[in-house]
């Protein structure tokens, strides 16, 4: 194993939390405005799969947002808002990406603003070599070429990448090109110091 790329939301940070989001329990509170509105005009698939892939920014979808629904925020302060709720990192995993002895990446399906605020502001960049993100890619997981743009950019061969990843579609796809993989959950997530090569 030469490389790790560690999925972001599931693995590194704590995104969800009995089935939806930690940041909709107090969004309506906060911002005043409907968190239901919000979610079903956002996260549709013709809405938010496009922002995924880079094919359209954030803020201009927001920006259709706040005009749609009279929002009495701005699309940048909605989205301030949005980052920083959602930003929820799990020590415990943190930890041992620190304290692993093999090289790590963020691989994730996140678009560019919310990529740089996880390298960024939450600091992912003193501790990783670089994040792959899916709006900066083009292409998303589960597609191979997400995983093939991993394998160009590090020089090593499927075999010698781990891929941790919470999501079955993802861990399936990575393992059909020859990737060593980790499903990552609640009944696993003990197991992997070991994996890693983690010492007590």
């Amino acid at each position: 194993m030469k490389l790790i790329a560690w999925d972001f939301d599931g693995v590194l940070n704590r995104g969800h939390q009995g089935g939806f989001f930690g940041w909709q329990q107090t969004f309506e509170q906060d911002l005043g405005v409907s968190a239901k509105a919000f979610t079903d005009f956002i996260f549709t698939d013709n809405n938010f799969g496009t922002v995924l892939t880079g094919q359209r920014d954030l803020l201009d979808l927001l920006s259709a947002y706040v005009i749609a629904h009279d929002v009495p925020h701005s699309p940048r302060a909605v989205l301030d808002y949005w980052l920083t709720k959602d930003a929820n990192a799990d020590e415990q995993v943190l930890t041992w990406v620190k304290s692993c002895p093999v090289p790590g990446v963020i691989a994730t399906n996140n678009e560019t603003h919310r990529a740089d605020f996880i390298w960024n502001h939450m600091g992912f960049a003193r501790h990783l070599t670089r994040i792959f993100a899916s709006g900066r890619m083009g292409v998303k997981k589960p597609d191979a070429g997400f995983f093939e743009q991993i394998e160009e950019w590090s020089g090593h061969a499927p075999r010698d990448i781990l891929l941790i990843d919470d999501a079955e579609k993802n861990i399936a796809a990575a393992a059909a090109r020859g990737w060593q993989v980790f499903h990552f959950t609640d009944a696993t997530r003990d197991a992997l110091p070991e994996v890693l090569g983690i010492t007590a």
